[in-house]
């Protein structure tokens, strides 16, 4: 029964996802504080939400509970530390310079055709993102198109928007590639094994067609040229900084995503494996980074050196675990034909933004200017911070690749995470969920039994969500309580499950940014690096893709559905 509780609940949670897609920043002026600007985004809207609705008596403690523990098999602390393990050890078999020497590798390959480049960067993109996930790929795969796209005078929207379509796209393949398959398999009982099994066959015919709508819509030579300036090869030795650590990181990773298909078939929580190879993988890079630093070995492709003359305008410190894009530069340069006097990058191609997250890594103090030691003289708060501040220089230096990886780990992922899961309980308390279930079941009511209007109507409204909901995650948790309430046959609930993993992962690749936390990051570092592209742009170059890509999938879905019964 709705109420005037349940009315405010979806309204309440309404406008927090409003938060989420348009953030919002407010002046307010606190005591003793003076003024400040009070944020309501991805991370603080929902948690208001939530004080809101505990405050109006909408939800109490067991929705705020079952949010956290979970329901109906749906662990939300599972889903996170499995995530989080992956996370790690993807991020930082990335520092590496695996994804850089793979571009390089490709670019080779590609030699000066740009179609034929196009498509290998496409391939290798998709390939790396089926088995580190989008974020990571994200991470560096956008800062080298930046860069590779600025040296070689390219338009860069096309090679972008490919970028962003296959990480995404990719992620659908594997159950760990994306939270939102983690949900998908835990709240229908889909065993690891059988996702991918379901989802391979969508995934090759979305990622054919996605290519295929790219190439018609950037048929133009001024987004693809069919010849590029290229002269020589690049060194592909020259960027994997670490390769003991690639291959140990590898190795990792790979065992850790074979056992966690193996132990499915016998119901482990995957956190419980998960979470030993990532432990595993810390105490190797501890281990291997104060190693190096006590024998003065060259780490993630720095010496240890004196602070020596700038570089392109800039300093070069020592002993850091800074990835060098200087190297990655310079290679580009050399290849790349140009006019006598052009080989000088412009500051904002050639110098390093610390604070883009793809090149985001701690730098020691260089020796001849240390950062200022505490004294009396400075007032406490200042001078503990210049203690932190030094300590934490000291401890990047000795431990590169952990402090290089920390700040890459999506952290605003778990306060939304768990606040989304909490609203959709609190949705379900005040009657929502029976509600929306209904709708499903009227929509189907001709012929319950079949599952295809039940997969193009859950595929469909799952790529809309995904830009409604608060990213992908939020539509996915939405969906599948929805699913699990309407209490349809298990063959047309089977089918829905598969529909919503084909549409939460191209769903990303649609017309808000927020409609993942890929794409919020993909428009952070592209700002970060000077390029601004708008939301009107973004969903234009999207829109053909994620049509195309929403027909051709959930098409298949149907025919695997009349083929396995």
């Amino acid at each position: 029964m709705i109420t005037g509780f349940s009315i405010a609940t979806l309204v309440i949670f309404v406008c927090s996802i409003a938060f989420v897609i348009y953030p919002l920043s407010l002046p307010i002026r606190l005591p003793f504080i003076g003024k400040k600007r009070a944020q309501l985004n991805l991370t603080t809207a929902p948690i208001l939400a939530i004080a809101i609705l505990w405050a109006a008596q909408c939800l109490g403690p067991s929705q705020i509970r079952d949010g956290i523990v979970g329901t109906d098999g749906v662990k939300p602390y599972n889903i996170l530390i499995l995530f989080f393990s992956l996370a790690y050890m993807a991020i930082t078999l990335d520092i590496t310079g695996v994804l850089q020497a793979a571009a390089f590798w490709v670019s080779n390959r590609g030699g000066a055709n740009g179609w034929k480049l196009y498509l290998y960067f496409y391939l290798m993109l998709t390939v790396l993102s089926v088995f580190l996930g989008n974020d990571p790929v994200i991470l560096s795969g956008t800062a080298f198109l930046v860069y590779y796209t600025k040296v070689s005078e390219l338009n860069p929207i096309s090679w972008l928007i490919s970028e962003f379509a296959a990480a995404n796209t990719a992620s659908m393949v594997l159950f760990v590639g994306n939270p939102t398959n983690v949900v998908i398999c835990e709240g229908f009982s889909v065993n690891n094994a059988a996702f991918t099994a379901y989802t391979i066959l969508p995934f090759l015919a979305c990622n054919l067609a996605c290519f295929v709508a790219l190439g018609f819509q950037f048929r133009n030579p001024k987004y693809l040229p069919r010849r590029l300036n290229a002269t020589a090869d690049l060194d592909v030795r020259s960027v994997l900084l670490d390769p003991k650590g690639a291959w140990v990181g590898a190795a990792l990773l790979g065992s850790c995503l074979v056992v966690i298909i193996v132990v499915s078939f016998f119901h482990v929580d995957v956190w419980k494996i998960s979470l030993p190879f990532a432990v595993a993988k810390f105490a190797f890079d501890i281990g291997w980074d104060h190693y190096r630093f006590q024998r003065a070995i060259p780490m993630l492709g720095h010496a240890p050196r004196q602070r020596s003359s700038s570089q392109n305008g800039r300093d070069t410190t020592s002993g850091t675990a800074e990835p060098d894009e200087d190297i990655m530069l310079q290679a580009l340069k050399r290849r790349m034909t140009a006019p006598e006097g052009a080989n000088e990058l412009p500051q904002s191609v050639a110098g390093r933004d610390p604070a883009t997250p793809a090149s985001s890594t701690p730098t020691a103090a260089p020796a001849s200017s240390p950062l200022p030691s505490s004294s009396t003289s400075l007032p406490l708060t200042k001078s503990l911070s210049l203690a932190f501040m030094n300590k934490r220089t000291e401890l990047a230096a000795h431990f590169p690749t952990f402090f290089t990886a920390l700040p890459r780990l999506p952290f605003a992922l778990i306060p939304f995470a768990f606040s989304q899961f909490i609203l959709i309980e609190a949705l379900a308390h005040q009657g929502w969920i029976d509600v929306f279930a209904s709708w499903l079941r009227h929509a189907t009511h001709r012929n319950p039994a079949s599952p295809y209007p039940t997969i193009w109507i859950i595929g469909v409204l799952g790529i809309i969500l995904c830009n409604l909901s608060g990213t992908n995650i939020g539509a996915t948790i939405l969906l599948t309580k929805v699913v699990r309430a309407a209490l349809l046959p298990p063959r047309t609930e089977r089918a829905a499950a598969i529909a919503l993993a084909v549409a939460s992962n191209i769903g990303a690749v649609s017309f808000t940014f927020s409609a993942s936390l890929a794409g919020l990051l993909w428009r952070a570092i592209l700002k970060q690096k000077g390029i601004f592209i708008g939301q009107r742009t973004f969903a234009y170059w999207n829109t053909l893709p994620v049509v195309v890509m929403g027909a051709v999938g959930l098409g298949v879905v149907c025919a695997e559905m009349a083929i396995v019964r």
